[in-house]
């Protein structure tokens, strides 16, 4: 997970020229094709691109998902059959974009971060899913990373009662943008799930690991900050049609979209508040321990003060000091500094300082 992406390599380049910036599992492009009504459904792999796949005035609702940005020569192909312009094209192929929402007249451009956390390594993954809506059709693209969200949006398209199957191509927009979000949540739970954790550490014996946690889980928190934090300006953007494709009927269901965006960020909130409250906790716990033991440090150094100055005193080893020919000076000397510290600690306990 990286927060900031390199883009040297646009450097100088003409607006609109198309370079990829990010990450391919295998360097190649993957085109699966949906086309759906409410009677009928068709889904497969796309092996050739020498015609647009979605036919002008054709009937239902064409999806086309999009996995890998590599091969420039498919993103060419797409941006001239759906009239895409360069500068979306070469939005599409920078996989740092922040949230935005985009109305070009003919087409609404839709770009977010789909998110996921690896179980064994407790590390957040990103992939950049951009989304354009036409009046018949929804062309989303992935970076190409392994494993999507979408799957509960296939399955439901298997259904023929369900609602998705008789609705337009924006409620497909709704349906993916929905899920995406409702992942979200996934991952703010078991960051949640987290912090518990390290916060019972924290209480119970903080150490130099237990910092170090903290900080790892603040630089998530910062990541998803920036990830999460435009979409409510882009559920927002939708649910206002802003653009003319998006229907009535699917207004609702983004008003509900939005609702979710706003808990998604109240979540996170609240997770960056305990981590900011976790951090002071560890200092103060940290500077509880020192004082502790200053305290301790400075009872002995306290009491042996009398004592080193008893045997100070008999230390001078003069030859007319009484006491030197005692038989019994030793014990007596022995028994004082018993008597001395034996009081000293009486009360400092009475003190409440022990």
């Amino acid at each position: 997970m990286t927060s900031i992406k390199r883009r040297s390599k646009k450097a100088g380049l003409a607006p609109g020229t198309l370079i990829h910036m990010g990450r391919d599992k295998a360097g190649t492009t993957r085109v699966d094709l949906v086309r759906y009504d409410e009677t009928h459904l068709e889904k497969h792999s796309v092996t050739s691109l020498d015609e647009c796949l979605v036919k002008q005035g054709a009937q239902g609702v064409t999806w086309v998902n999009v996995e890998g940005l590599s091969d420039l020569e498919v993103m060419r192909h797409f941006g001239s059959c759906y009239g895409i312009h360069p500068l979306v094209l070469e939005d599409i192929l920078a996989t740092d974009q922040r949230p935005k929402a985009v109305d070009y007249g003919e087409y609404l451009y839709v770009v977010l971060k789909m998110i996921g956390l690896n179980e064994e390594t407790g590390e957040i993954k990103s992939e950049q899913v951009s989304m354009v809506l036409g009046q018949n059709y929804l062309v989303s693209f992935q970076e190409g990373l392994e494993g999507d969200v979408f799957e509960q949006v296939r399955a439901r398209l298997v259904n023929e009662k369900a609602r998705l199957r008789a609705m337009g191509p924006d409620f497909l927009l709704h349906a993916l943008l929905d899920v995406i979000v409702d992942h979200y949540f996934l991952v703010l739970e078991r960051l949640a799930d987290r912090i518990e954790d390290v916060e019972d550490e924290l209480i119970d014996n903080p150490t130099t690991a237990t910092v170090q946690a903290i900080y790892r889980l603040k630089r998530q928190l910062l990541f998803l900050h920036k990830a999460f934090w435009p979409l409510r300006e882009v559920a927002s953007s939708l649910q206002r049609r802003d653009s003319q494709l998006i229907r009535d009927t699917t207004v609702i269901y983004l008003r509900d979209l939005y609702d979710h965006t706003v808990q998604v960020l109240d979540t996170l909130e609240t997770l960056r508040e305990m981590l900011s409250s976790m951090l002071d906790i560890y200092l103060s716990s940290v500077s509880n321990r020192l004082n502790e033991v200053m305290k301790v440090l400075t009872i002995i150094a306290t009491i042996f003060m009398p004592l080193s100055f008893v045997v100070g005193w008999y230390g001078m080893n003069f030859k007319h000091m009484p006491e030197l020919d005692w038989t019994y000076g030793y014990l007596a000397v022995f028994v004082l500094c018993l008597t001395i510290a034996a009081v000293m600690l009486v009360y400092f306990k009475r003190k409440r300082w022990l």
